[in-house]
């Protein structure tokens, strides 16, 4: 049995092994356990009762995970979007008056219309349509965001209305539990210790509560309390409201998101083949378009893959190993869910910084002094941190290389999806701008 599955999820090609798969699941998990908390406590201010959205969390981040893991075979954990999460609470339900049940509407409305659009090989053009140029500058921009995150959870950059970011004050005990993290972490990996990131997320955290810099207050919960959510979506209202926008929405920011996440973490790990092409492309984008339809069954906003399983690749997971164990800890999240709230902030964050850092050795693998691929890749890699956003990273880059192939008189050499979506891009900057 064992033999077989090592051989399912290609161990040997992959030069992977169970420790190491086992370790970067947990890696995984840990650096994004914080959407077991925060997903709640978003939703919560759209009037979804907290313990059923944390209850639902759980719920659609294992499915999300197993799928990938099991069907997909990569080592890509998926959880409720950060970003999509707020869209739906403050935007949607909140600005325009729309029921959460009938936002629930639209996000499955959304997720099937994914399954659709992978059925019949629409998103598979897409990711074949970017451009390899992008690849390493997608998975470095991705890296600076990552990092970035680490930097302000952990006090070491705060915002400045001046400077839009200055340092952070380092005398704060909890900015110093994050300093101490990343200096455990850092001396770990040049130890040459393969389990560093999740002994130094760990001991970080137990030195918050030996310290008394970290407080557990676990709130009343109970996985029953799924019920208040689950199958609570709207699909008649959705429907009479025409909410249409909003289904494009979280179908563009979902894809994009994915895409991105799927590129950068794909490249880091080197999974793809050498023409750059992903194998098993349809099954990670049906899983992720099931993961996205089951969550709003359960009662969440849309399911995306996450940013932080660089951490597990990181961590030197290659196989859907590392996501199933990732699945199997949110499933046993669903009825311990309190328990994860004692590791904080200051305790990811370090691994957050250092798998940006590692992120950027991509930097080498982008032709620098041709003036079509640097600037496509730097206005991606810098945009995607700086707006938050990796859908806006891919937009700009994407942008800037058909324009300057066109003016460059290379225009044949841009396939004619890429200029489909750099026309749908360049709608998208209008759109935004008329706020």
């Amino acid at each position: 049995m064992r033999a077989q599955l090592e051989r399912y999820f290609q161990f040997a090609e992959l030069g992977a092994n169970w420790r190491t798969e086992i370790l970067a699941g947990f890696t995984t998990f840990v650096t994004m356990a914080y959407i077991i908390f925060v997903n709640p406590s978003i939703l919560h201010d759209a009037g979804m009762p907290a313990s059923a959205v944390t209850a639902a969390t759980c719920v659609a981040s294992a499915l999300g995970c197993l799928l990938m893991g099991a069907v997909a075979r990569y080592p890509i954990a998926l959880a409720p979007g950060m970003g999509l999460n707020a869209y739906f609470a403050y935007t949607v339900v909140r600005g325009m008056g729309v029921p959460w049940q009938v936002a629930l509407g639209a996000v499955f409305i959304s997720g099937v219309v994914f399954l659709l659009l992978t059925a019949v090989g629409i998103r598979q053009l897409i990711l074949e349509a970017i451009p390899r140029e992008l690849y390493s500058a997608v998975a470095v921009g991705i890296g600076l965001f990552i990092a970035l995150i680490g930097f302000k959870n952990s006090g070491i950059v705060e915002a400045n209305s001046a400077t839009l970011l200055s340092l952070g004050n380092l005398s704060q005990p909890k900015t110093l539990l994050a300093i101490f993290g990343l200096l455990a972490i850092g001396t770990l990996m040049v130890r040459g210790v393969r389990a560093a990131m999740l002994i130094g997320i760990l001991s970080t955290a137990l030195l918050g509560v030996v310290t008394g810099l970290v407080t557990w207050a676990p709130q009343p919960y109970s996985p029953s309390e799924l019920s208040a959510t689950f199958l609570k979506l709207e699909l008649g209202r959705t429907l009479e409201l025409g909410l249409l926008e909003i289904v494009f929405v979280f179908l563009f920011v979902d894809m994009f998101d994915n895409i991105g996440t799927l590129v950068a973490v794909g490249t880091r790990a080197g999974l793809f083949d050498r023409d750059g092409h992903i194998p098993r492309v349809n099954r990670i984008l049906t899983a992720d378009a099931l993961a996205s339809t089951a969550g709003a069954l359960c009662g969440t906003s849309t399911v995306v893959s996450y940013i932080e399983s660089a951490a597990g690749v990181v961590a030197g997971g290659r196989t859907g190993v590392t996501a199933i164990v990732c699945g199997l800890l949110f499933g046993v999240s669903v009825f311990l869910a309190p328990l994860f709230g004692v590791i904080p902030a200051q305790a990811t964050a370090p691994a957050l910084i250092i798998v940006g850092a590692m992120m950027l050795t991509h930097t080498a693998d982008i032709d620098w002094h041709s003036p079509v691929t640097a600037i496509p890749a730097f206005l991606t890699l810098t945009a995607i941190p700086l707006t938050f956003s990796i859908a806006n990273g891919l937009a700009f880059g994407f942008t800037a290389y058909t324009l300057l192939r066109i003016l460059s008189g290379e225009w044949r050499k841009v396939n004619w999806l890429v200029y489909l979506l750099t026309a749908l891009f360049i709608a998208r900057f209008f759109y935004l701008g008329r706020g």
